[in-house]
């Protein structure tokens, strides 16, 4: 399907999962108000229950993909079970047991869905060790990792990992984190009116940005397609403040002294799930028009009643992003 409507911000919750990462979780229960909780490592998060949701039910998905008009969903590991901070052998084991749930959730529907897999970023070897299983064993078109990685995106320690997407010609999404698997949020201010997802996920996501750009990692891999998620955050709002800095910064790459913060910010992909004209016009005055790619975050308090009137021509972006034949 040439045409098909490609949506590629979508996560998945596999109840199987539950228990596995030891004490920290995942954990899903009710708690002595009877409120309905999810618990990962120090942070709760409530009232949730994926229970009977399309994150969990696959017909339920369907349906609504069908309602929507999407023809393909890429799905992704829920953002909070990351576990990017929790010990290495921990996170390896879980990642390579979520990776072998996605690979065999896509096989249930393989017209209609791909994959993702998650990463133990704590551990860069084992990531690349485990990005090439999910590849070439499971079939799976990429990965996704949150944005609270130890390392930072500009880190020449993740040069391998980079190296690797590279030679498996597979792309890196990056999606905002809330916990690291151990505590709870970063910042206690944000645990008022949800702000940890406007204010916390706007913040994480536009320090990505600026790290990969700034730190000159597509530099050393111009090759390497990174997907941000909700339009990267605020980078596009911050682009000119980004780059007055950039020019008395000795330590920012070449590429944004001599082209600016703007410019470098059309070599990222970025999904179009963000809220608002003005953000959207914002994203769209910045970013290629050929790397934006159509996003839903389907089940999520702010999926679209509709897709976007350039869903297909996002979606045709999307194919070659995920290299779908």
């Amino acid at each position: 399907m040439a045409s098909a409507v490609i949506d590629v911000h979508a996560h998945v919750v596999f109840e199987a999962l539950n228990g596995s990462a030891g004490h920290y979780g995942p954990e899903a229960g009710i708690d002595e108000q009877g409120a309905r909780f999810f618990r990962i490592g120090g942070y709760t998060m409530k009232p949730i229950s994926y229970d009977g949701t399309v994150f969990t039910d696959l017909d339920l998905r369907i349906s609504h993909l069908d309602r929507l008009g999407i023809d393909i969903q890429v799905l992704s590991p829920n953002p909070l079970t990351f576990l990017h901070g929790i010990e290495p052998a921990i996170a390896t084991d879980f990642c390579h047991q979520h990776n072998q749930l996605m690979a065999d959730t896509v096989a249930a529907a393989p017209d209609r869905l791909v994959g993702l897999a998650a990463l133990p970023m704590q551990d860069v070897s084992a990531a690349c060790e485990e990005l090439e299983h999910a590849v070439s064993a499971l079939g799976l078109k990429g990965a996704m990792i949150g944005t609270d990685i130890p390392q930072g995106f500009a880190c020449q320690s993740l040069d391998s990992l980079y190296q690797k997407l590279t030679d498996l010609d597979v792309p890196l999404f990056v999606h905002a984190s809330s916990t690291d698997g151990v505590g709870g949020l970063k910042d206690d201010r944000l645990s008022q009116h949800n702000l940890s997802l406007s204010l916390g996920y706007a913040q994480e996501e536009t320090l990505a940005v600026a790290q990969l750009l700034l730190g000159g990692a597509l530099d050393r891999h111009p090759t390497l397609d990174v997907c941000v998620s909700h339009g990267g955050g605020a980078a596009a709002f911050l682009a000119e403040k980004m780059d007055q800095l950039a020019q008395v910064d000795p330590a920012a790459s070449e590429s944004v002294k001599r082209n600016g913060f703007g410019h470098e910010l059309q070599n990222l992909w970025f999904d179009t799930h963000v809220k608002g004209e003005v953000a959207a016009a914002a994203l769209r005055h910045y970013a290629h028009e050929d790397k934006l790619v159509l996003g839903t975050n389907l089940g999520g308090f702010d999926t679209p009643e509709a897709l976007s009137a350039d869903a297909t021509r996002l979606s045709q972006n999307a194919r070659r992003l995920l290299r779908l034949p």
